[in-house]
């Protein structure tokens, strides 16, 4: 599948969670034409709306209808008189938000990406139990809250608030 000619096709990469499996989903294309990858595999898709929640998917030359609904809160796609829980997370998104809580009794808090710290919520000496706030880091727009993952007491904070970070920058140490 290309772009037309002119037209830039676009590029979005999300992270799809059905059970206990996670993968990366990278989609790129335009106007009803998709390549889909996930992992190694590679689908060529044609994709039509035709209803609010329905849509006609043509992959390898067969033919599927695909019903998007939801039930208590979540996302569930109906394919073939299977339902699944599809949850879909951009894939930044999900990176800031793995990052976030990665922190361990005894570990190194690092910036998952480029961002500038907003907010830091402790200081060397503090005792931290899990969930408790570190700091908070802006990046693409969104605030991103790091909690830490065990309990600990805070040994370094490498940021101050206004300062930016590159990605794998340590911003808290945790004994």
């Amino acid at each position: 599948m290309a772009a037309r000619v002119g037209q830039r096709a676009a590029a979005v990469k999300f992270v799809a969670t059905v059970g206990d499996a996670t993968e990366t989903v990278d989609i790129t294309g335009d106007g009803g034409r998709y390549r889909i990858t996930i992992g190694d595999r590679v689908w060529e898709v044609d994709a039509r709306r035709i209803a609010d929640t329905s849509f006609s998917l043509v992959i390898d030359g067969a033919s599927h209808l695909v019903d998007i609904g939801s039930e208590g809160g979540a996302r569930v796609v109906h394919l073939h008189g299977l339902s699944f829980v599809v949850d879909v997370e951009e894939e930044m998104r999900h990176r800031l938000r793995a990052g976030a809580g990665g922190a361990g009794a005894r570990g190194t808090v690092r910036a998952p990406m480029p961002g500038r710290i907003t907010h830091v919520a402790v200081k060397p000496g503090d005792a931290v139990q899990p969930g408790d706030t570190l700091l908070v880091i802006e990046a693409m727009k969104m605030e991103n809250e790091f909690k830490a993952g065990a309990a600990g007491t805070v040994r370094e904070v490498r940021v101050e608030a206004g300062q930016p970070v590159n990605a794998g920058d340590v911003l808290v140490v945790i004994d």
